[in-house]
């Protein structure tokens, strides 16, 4: 039920504030239903269900016409296309089995759908990049999160969609996403299909020019609905190192990950001029997409020594800034970080890329 407070609206931090929240699900049913392993090691808290990454795009008006309630109009129609290429992404989290308390999950394709979020930001996007000059974790209000229930995980969503309309008509989308579901460049690989998707649909003939879920036109004069929402998304945003790894190197045997990890850390102090700790959360994405958590110990964990090939790039490098909602607006802003709600050290290791977000 939708009620108006005092002001009329919802009130998510210091200015966000949320007027919609709707579920995407692909627009037909997945048939057969696609699985991820997540195996989780013992003695890992709960946290390592929190550990997600966050895209934020950011877009001028293309005409006079644009904003960021048309382009979440159109996202609900042609995301539920997308869906149907990426049906995990729609999926949910459970144990392998009902009694099963071993660390053993996995990620069901149940089509339970994706959240997408409506925002409306009372400062022009002008004035929000200026803030974030000095107040970089002031970017954590453009994306939403809720934190995945541990005890019941089948009902989290584990990707979130934030469409934020800034008073000078100017707009943002920014993406929540589960170390678990995908990392940046999977993430960035979807976003690319979704975008032409949603722009093939926009381009063709007969569409009407206003989407059927169009908010400004679904809400009572004067009354914006007061959304009950417990958003636990981290206001801490730490840089994240990326490391772009040799093709083969994976070929080579099949317990490197920690030597790998090890290296990698070895690399980020010599770029920061400062220590890390001895203890890291490790995320690993097989080849396969299967996942592994477990806590990584340096003590006695040798590098590599020299890799050949191994290559410092940054999140500019995820082309990111390329995707385009719209055929002739570019984005003006773009960032990726990952959060980590267990205020330790991370590093996620994939068949092409080793990502390292240390706590500082």
């Amino acid at each position: 039920m939708a009620n108006c407070n005092g002001n009329g609206v919802a009130h998510l931090g210091s200015n966000l504030q949320i007027e919609a929240i709707q579920t995407v699900i692909p627009i037909k049913p997945t048939d057969p239903r696609l699985s991820r392993r997540v195996a989780i090691g013992e003695n890992l808290g709960s946290v390592n269900f929190q550990s997600r990454f966050h895209i934020v795009l950011c877009y001028n008006k293309a005409s006079e016409e644009d904003s960021g309630w048309l382009v979440a109009g159109w996202i609900k129609e042609s995301l539920g296309k997308a869906l149907v290429e990426k049906p995990l992404f729609a999926g949910r989290l459970k144990r392998k089995g009902e009694n099963d308390n071993s660390g053993e999950f996995e990620i069901v394709s149940n089509d339970s759908g994706v959240r997408l979020v409506e925002a409306n930001m009372p400062m022009d996007l002008a004035d929000f990049l200026d803030i974030l000059k000095e107040r970089k974790n002031a970017e954590a209000e453009l994306v939403f999160w809720e934190d995945v229930n541990e005890s019941n995980p089948q009902y989290s969503p584990l990707f979130y969609v934030q469409v934020t309309n800034f008073k000078c008509g100017r707009y943002s989308i920014g993406i929540s996403c589960s170390l678990f579901l995908a990392d940046p460049y999977g993430m960035t690989s979807f976003l690319n299909i979704w975008s032409k998707i949603h722009n093939n649909i926009i381009s063709e003939a007969g569409m009407p020019k206003i989407p059927t879920f169009f908010l400004p036109n679904h809400r009572k004069n004067g009354c914006s609905p007061t959304l009950s929402t417990s958003s636990t998304t981290s206001k801490q945003i730490n840089e994240t190192l990326i490391f772009k790894l040799p093709s083969k190197i994976f070929n080579f045997r099949d317990n490197i990950h920690k030597n790998l990890a090890e290296k990698c850390v070895e690399e980020t102090e010599d770029k920061l001029g400062k220590k890390l700790s001895s203890k890291f959360c490790l995320f690993v994405r097989e080849i396969s997409e299967d996942v592994k958590v477990e806590t990584f110990f340096r003590e006695g964990i040798s590098s590599f020594g020299s890799i050949t090939g191994l290559v410092s790039v940054c999140c500019d490098d995820l082309e990111a800034q390329n995707i385009r909602f719209n055929e002739e607006n570019k984005a003006v802003h773009f960032s990726c970080w990952i959060s980590n709600s267990g205020n330790e050290d991370l590093v996620l290791i994939t068949p092409t890329f080793v990502l390292i977000t240390p706590f500082l």
